[in-house]
């Protein structure tokens, strides 16, 4: 492998190369059994640079061995190569559809719903507020699912800093002109917790997109900027997967920044293309 150029402050690593970059992901898949290799390069070289930053790594070779060799880095180096986009509220205008327009047609059945990718828990604490706003929550499943266990174990706390929930109070003021945090959060010293009543019906576990199987059927997936790692053939595999998992008619709701491939959209029709929701075909 070519070394990487020295780290400094003003001087980024160098990115790793495509050859480079295939065998590192070939030898994890041999290792971990984790499938990286139908992931965006761009994305991917970028975590990889990231990673190889924040350990003052001076080549690709210090990387490899690492990884290979020391599962406990491997296992929370995951959040450093896949940046999880999530925020409570994130795109006020999805959970306005969703609240006015999507749950209503459900009537008061019992629903499930999944987020896949839910990283850090704020989507899935924002959904579970929207269905106790229609008066749902307590007959609604919610499984939460993420590739990183550091990830999952932040979001099963629902414990966030107060500088973060600063940063999520335009987004819940769109959606809440008239209420306060306070409402939703048990407010500390340095950090504010989400309380217990929207935790009670969420299960979170680890799982993989790429190639775990999915259990159970529900009435609305979410995907959202996660599609946004994976290139076109493992995007359509991911919508093929999230399809059977949908029940006829169910709804499928992915981020902002992911792109429909032609494949996607024999599986599903546009409900609303602004807010990125679409509908089992």
């Amino acid at each position: 492998m070519r070394p990487a150029q020295p780290v400094s402050d003003n001087k980024p690593v160098e990115m790793i190369t495509d050859e480079e970059m295939n065998a590192l992901m070939v030898a994890i898949k041999n290792r971990y059994g984790l499938d990286f290799t139908n992931y965006e390069k761009t994305s991917l070289k970028r975590g990889i640079t990231r990673l190889m930053m924040k350990h003052g790594m001076e080549s690709s070779l210090d990387l490899w061995g690492r990884v290979l060799q020391d599962y406990e880095f491997f296992n929370k180096a995951i959040d450093d190569l896949l940046v999880n986009l999530t925020e409570l509220f994130r795109n006020p205008d999805v959970w306005i559809r969703l609240r006015d327009e999507v749950l209503d047609r459900f009537g008061n059945a019992p629903l499930n719903i999944w987020h896949a990718g839910c990283s850090t828990g704020e989507e899935v604490y924002t959904m579970s507020i929207v269905l106790e706003e229609k008066n749902l929550l307590n007959s609604t499943r919610l499984a939460a699912t993420d590739l990183s266990t550091k990830a999952l174990e932040k979001a099963k706390k629902g414990e966030y800093p107060l500088e973060l929930i600063k940063q999520y109070l335009t987004p819940f003021l769109k959606f809440f002109p008239d209420r306060k945090l306070e409402d939703y959060f048990d407010f500390h010293d340095k950090h504010a917790t989400i309380k217990s009543r929207y935790r009670r019906q969420v299960m979170f576990e680890k799982h993989n997109l790429v190639h775990d199987p999915v259990h159970g059927s529900y009435d609305i997936v979410f995907c959202r900027n996660v599609m946004i790692y994976f290139d076109d053939q493992l995007k359509t595999k991911v919508l093929n997967l999230m399809h059977r998992a949908l029940k006829p008619g169910g709804y499928l709701i992915i981020g902002y920044y992911d792109i429909m491939p032609d494949a996607g959209k024999k599986l599903f029709e546009v409900e609303d293309i602004r807010t990125r929701i679409y509908r089992k075909k």
